[in-house]
């Protein structure tokens, strides 16, 4: 009964939060850029207006792909809350990320198609550093399961520093942020066509939009694990760390996908190899 109570508290709480989120990283882009900036629910405002918009896609295929992905996001929060395998949980992420691909693909825009190959070069850089972090909870924790993670008694983050920083590249990916937003960007001063998202509009792409609020919950709740002994330090890693992804976001440019492939594999597989093996040596 516990599990089922938390499995719904993150089903309900993931797009809250992801579009609170998102609405306060408008507003501090904004102040990082000496404008005033749309108000905190803007983000809410647009999808509500996606939503009630006509209906359109290019093919069917494409309103499959929207709804698997929103699905598989918002299962792999469910799992998360639920204290499930990390695992499970970034393979269920995983397939839905496969499955926009799967709908921009489908459009013959040649821009739809150029986004989902970058879409897909960015799954192929980030997935492993998500599979590096959960070995590093497993030779800590000596489990994949997130139950285990609450019953250690010091901050992850004095264990796996390297980890933390690896994963932070796979954070700007997920958020959408230079400089590793090429297959699409949330904001306007990148580009007028969204990549993967070009051939989405209306309610399918408020679907997607969603999903992307569960999938930074989720992302930003294995950061939180980092340090989980104290709620208080938890909270001020989590403002810590994504100020430094906005400010990353204002004054980086955006990179080819072999600079972003280069730095991911080497500098950030490199921290994870080097951390695990100080976590083994131990």
């Amino acid at each position: 009964m516990d599990i089922l109570i938390l499995v719904i508290i993150g089903l309900l709480a993931g797009p809250l939060l992801g579009g609170l989120i998102a609405g306060m990283d408008r507003r501090v882009t904004a102040w990082f850029q000496s404008r005033q900036g749309p108000p905190i629910m803007q983000p809410f405002y647009d999808v509500a207006k996606l939503f009630g918009k006509e209906k359109m896609v290019v093919n069917q295929w494409q309103i499959l792909c929207a709804w698997v992905y929103v699905i598989a996001a918002a299962i792999s929060l469910a799992l998360f809350f639920a204290q499930s395998d990390l695992l499970l949980i970034f393979f269920v992420q995983a397939v839905g990320a496969v499955f926009l691909v799967m709908g921009a693909m489908a459009a013959k825009s040649p821009y739809s198609q150029v986004g989902a190959q970058r879409e897909l070069m960015q799954i192929l850089a980030y997935e492993p550093v998500l599979v590096m972090v959960c070995v590093g909870f497993y030779m800590v924790t000596g489990s994949f399961s997130l139950g285990a993670v609450w019953q250690q008694d010091m901050p992850l983050l004095a264990k796996m520093p390297l980890l933390y920083l690896a994963l932070g590249y796979a954070l700007t990916i997920k958020l959408r942020k230079s400089p590793f937003d090429f297959s699409t960007s949330h904001h306007g001063h990148q580009e007028l066509v969204k990549g993967v998202l070009t051939e989405y509009s209306g309610p399918y792409l408020g679907l997607i939009e969603i999903a992307h609020w569960y999938e930074t919950v989720l992302v930003l709740g294995l950061c939180a694990l980092f340090w989980h002994t104290n709620v208080i330090w938890m909270a001020l890693l989590l403002i810590v760390t994504y100020m430094l992804e906005i400010l990353v976001d204002n004054t980086m440019a955006r990179m080819t996908w072999r600079w972003m492939l280069k730095r991911v594999w080497l500098v950030g597989m490199g921290m994870c190899v080097v951390n695990l093996i100080w976590l083994y040596a131990r």
